[in-house]
């Protein structure tokens, strides 16, 4: 045996210390096919792991794939980043980016859907790494590319960027519900560009910031949020919203006691 092969064992147990781990591709639990595309082009092929902590409720089928309702709970993980809400198969699969800053790492909202799609969510950690949770939808074809009733609304102009919701105290958090007006086009119907909410800021009453959103067009039209605080000081809400056409919107929420 040659000399270096005999001691080849010790120098693999001397080095293994200092040798980075890597852990083995994970099968994607969806069997989705374009799970690799999405991790590249959503996560930007950053570290992830599929995590059953990262809770995607839903329903197994819907009849209107134009609005879709997905509540997403990350809580389990501890400290949240961001989280991600996309669709593989919609032709736009991105539908929001949620920095939960001072909010809970939970939230609720509808969405569109093209076609029987899985749906997921996912958080980044402090250490940079995704956990990924989803859950599948049958739903039927086209709910990205549909005409929306808003826009056969003769009035849609004078509901753009109107606010509608509340916040209240539930246990031992505060929950806040907020809609705000816009068609959300997707830019996939004919004669109708791309139109839709942006950003999204809450901020306490004494202006500072709770928690940013990038929006992006798969959101449902007139899309209606969730979201959860364990304490929020102060009797009022802020919130800003900006669109696609740069459009600015604001308004204030009052806290109910």
């Amino acid at each position: 045996m040659p000399p270096l092969a005999r001691h080849l064992p010790a120098l693999l147990v001397l080095l293994g210390t200092n040798l980075p781990l890597y852990a083995a591709p994970q099968a994607d639990p969806l069997h989705s096919v374009m799970w690799d595309v999405m991790h590249k082009t959503v996560l930007g092929d950053q570290p992830a792991v599929f995590d059953e902590r990262v809770k995607v409720t839903l329903p197994q089928q819907v009849e209107d794939g134009q609005r879709v309702p997905v509540s997403v709970d990350a809580s389990a993980l501890g400290q949240v980043e961001e989280i991600v809400l996309f669709a593989d198969y919609n032709p736009l699969p991105l539908a929001l980016r949620f920095q939960p800053l001072r909010l809970q790492p939970v939230f609720a909202v509808a969405m569109r859907v093209n076609q029987a799609t899985p749906i997921r969510a996912a958080a980044r950690d402090a250490q940079g790494v995704w956990h990924v949770g989803g859950q599948l939808v049958d739903a039927p074809g086209g709910g990205c590319a549909l005409p929306t009733p808003t826009r056969a609304s003769t009035d849609w102009a004078n509901l753009l960027g109107k606010m509608y919701g509340r916040v209240w105290r539930e246990g031992a958090t505060h929950r806040i519900r907020l809609r705000v007006m816009h068609p959300m086009d997707t830019g996939l119907v004919g004669n109708t560009p791309t139109f839709h909410l942006t950003q999204l800021r809450l901020s306490d009453s004494a202006g500072q910031p709770l928690a940013r959103l990038s929006l992006d067009a798969p959101l449902a039209e007139n899309p209606l949020f969730t979201f959860q605080l364990a304490r929020l000081d102060g009797d009022n809400l802020r919130i800003d919203a900006q669109d696609s056409d740069g459009n600015a919107f604001g308004g204030r929420l009052p806290v109910l006691p």
